[in-house]
């Protein structure tokens, strides 16, 4: 069996060599295709592989065409937006990803343009502090709960909106669980997003749902940029001028917002909230352990189609 982690953006050397003892254990083989510049690389390198451990990587239709032996593709990381879910399927090709290892290291990225945005960007002014202020998590789910966690450290009150989560866990947790995405952001000076991408959620977080937000509203996204409509939240900004917007994807217009809301935006030049060190290594071990376990005992525990 071949195993192919296949990275544009590849992992560090010490979270290489935790994959390969993993692989290698199994008795498998590993094969590198890191840092490269054209999808013909990938198409080549994917010839023979059984299983693929990718990052930000595209499998789409044609890779999967090309891989004629794969039978399982890893996402190291939460999400997998960047397979083809419905092209991997038709090729019996299982597809999964690696919840919770990158969590943390979002979480702090989170909090962290949190300070940046009430301290307004360290430009040497005073400006405000967490504590005693309510912040809302929008989907309560492993970034969520770290979230919920590392703010109460902070002191500040958090309140949660999941669709799909229990009130019964958020509130286990001690967090307050509200009832609809509408009473989060009219509740919350502070709102983190962390649902996915979806056909139901892009778009989601528009004009009407960010007015709720009380006066000096913070929107914190390190989720996707799809879910919110950029567009209305552009419009809004321009409306109301105590709304700050800090993200860690660069949005669409990002040339727009830098330009119209100095100050009071802020988005890091690629994702970063998983590049740390500790989360690359958890999440491709991870990945690793998950492709051992699926070709040689058939556990399907995080497949996602």
């Amino acid at each position: 069996m071949k195993v192919l982690i296949a990275t544009e953006k590849p992992f560090a050397k010490v979270a290489v060599d935790g994959i390969r003892k993993e692989i290698e254990a199994a008795g498998y083989e590993l094969a590198l295709l890191e840092k490269y510049t054209e999808k013909a690389q990938l198409l080549d390198a994917v010839k023979d592989a059984d299983a693929i451990i990718i990052r930000s990587d595209i499998v789409d239709a044609e890779v999967l065409d090309a891989a004629k032996a794969l039978k399982i593709v890893v996402r190291a990381g939460a999400g997998y937006d960047n397979v083809d879910l419905a092209a991997a399927t038709a090729h019996n090709v299982c597809v999964m990803n690696t919840p919770g290892q990158n969590a943390n290291a979002v979480a702090e990225l989170a909090l962290g343009l949190m300070v940046y945005a009430v301290r307004h960007f360290y430009n040497g002014t005073s400006g405000t502090e967490l504590m005693g202020k309510k912040l809302g998590i929008h989907a309560y789910g492993n970034v969520g709960r770290n979230v919920a966690r590392i703010a109460k450290g902070f002191g500040m009150e958090v309140y949660a909106f999941d669709a799909y989560c229990p009130a019964a866990v958020i509130e286990g947790d001690g967090v307050k669980a509200l009832g609809s995405a509408e009473e989060l952001y009219r509740v919350c000076q502070f709102v983190s997003i962390h649902i996915p991408a979806t056909a139901e959620t892009k778009n989601s977080i528009n004009h009407a749902l960010l007015n709720e937000m009380p006066k000096n509203a913070v929107l914190v996204n390190t989720a996707r940029k799809e879910v919110v409509n950029e567009a209305e939240l552009i419009r809004l900004m321009e409306e109301r001028a105590d709304f700050i917007y800090v993200s860690d994807i660069m949005p669409a217009a990002h040339a727009e917002f830098a330009e119209k809301f100095p100050g009071r935006y802020f988005a890091t030049p690629k994702k970063m909230g998983a590049q740390t060190a500790e989360a690359n290594i958890n999440a491709g071990i991870a990945a690793a352990r998950q492709i051992v376990g699926f070709l040689r005992d058939g556990n399907e525990k995080f497949k996602v189609n």
